[in-house]
């Protein structure tokens, strides 16, 4: 006997149970958190911020910001870098090498030869000398059809040891009087309550302007899709027409522009050319980019999850000594937050 018109609009207007509902909740934050993994970061930027101001109230102040920004500037370029080349799928260590031999023969040759220089004249300089190292990479990746990590370890050798051997040892504190100059500008200043002026350099522009460029090329230009496809799949962007010389080219290139800038900037911040600066800070930038949400095998990454991993490595580096956890500590914690991070996004991906 067939069942009654009632028994069936109950059996269909029945509620799902719940282990029906919950499964589409969770995809619903997973695909949230494989779009956007740098809500992640955010999240544990907020926890560390409420960590540390909660111990020293004296965290939540405008000085403190500054601080953290002027630190962070030189980093930033460099991550900034290191995003368009990850996003391709390489890897360049080489960045800190092309910063230190340019912003310390750049420095030198300037003050020997037209102490009076304009500081865009000496940044332009510094910027063209990181693109044509850059270039170098990119040529040798390309020609060599070798991994960029193994190309990339040999010029930073190359270039350290050309600093080192041709360029200059020492310290050398006689700068160009318009890099000295620009280095105290500041864009913001105020008295704190203890009577101290806090400041923020006016070098902070430059990373602004940076991010705004690196933004525009990898989401409105057709090189920044190149790139995309080029860390997706390198076969299947050679099957599109891609030309993968030409992205070699710009990505390495870009990454020498950058890092050029940097340090250019770095020295005229600092009043001091020293080849022995930035040494070793290759890791610290490399994590800053991957706890963004930039995956080492290419095809991902934003600027502004770059920028929130960069936030997250100077809050380690800078701030927890005021809340008395020891320097050693640092590493031990970016290395944990890395391998939480690897193992979410290696989660979320896997279900």
């Amino acid at each position: 006997m067939p069942p009654s018109v009632p028994s069936q609009m109950n059996r269909t207007m029945t509620p799902p149970a719940a282990d029906d509902v919950q499964p589409a909740v969770k995809h619903g934050w997973r695909v949230v958190l494989a779009r956007q993994p740098e809500w992640f970061t955010a999240a544990l930027i907020v926890v560390m911020c409420g960590v540390v101001g909660a111990i020293n109230p004296r965290f939540f102040q405008f000085a403190t910001l500054f601080d953290l920004l002027h630190s962070a500037t030189t980093i930033s370029l460099f991550a900034l870098g290191t995003l368009v080349v990850l996003a391709s799928g390489g890897i360049d260590v080489s960045f800190t090498a092309i910063a230190a031999l340019t912003m310390y023969s750049i420095t030198k040759a300037v003050f020997a030869w037209w102490p009076d220089a304009p500081f865009v004249l000496i940044l332009v300089c510094g910027a063209v000398g990181g693109v044509l190292l850059g270039l170098v990479n990119g040529l040798l990746v390309h020609r060599l059809k070798a991994p960029s990590l193994i190309v990339t370890i040999g010029t930073q050798y190359l270039y350290r040891g050309l600093l080192l051997t041709f360029v200059g040892t020492t310290f050398f504190m006689n700068i160009p009087h318009s890099m000295d100059h620009f280095g105290r500008i500041p864009l913001v200043f105020y008295r704190t309550a203890d009577g101290l002026r806090a400041v923020l350099p006016v070098s902070v522009l430059a990373l602004v302007m940076a991010a705004a460029l690196t933004w525009w090329l990898l989401n409105r230009t057709m090189m920044g899709r190149a790139v995309y496809a080029m860390g997706g799949s390198l076969a299947i962007a050679e099957r599109l027409g891609y030309n993968l010389r030409a992205v070699h080219l710009f990505v390495f290139g870009y990454t020498g522009m950058l890092a050029g800038i940097a340090g250019i900037l770095h020295v005229s911040n600092n009043r001091l050319a020293n080849p022995f600066d930035l040494v070793g800070s290759e890791l610290d930038v490399i994590a800053a980019v991957i706890l963004g949400g930039a995956r080492i095998t290419g095809g991902t990454g934003s600027v502004m999850g770059t920028l929130l991993g960069v936030v997250l490595v100077t809050l380690i580096n800078s701030v927890l000594i005021l809340v008395g956890v020891p320097s050693t500590w640092q590493k031990v914690i970016i290395g944990a937050f890395i391998l939480l991070a690897g193992v979410l996004f290696a989660w979320r991906r896997g279900n």
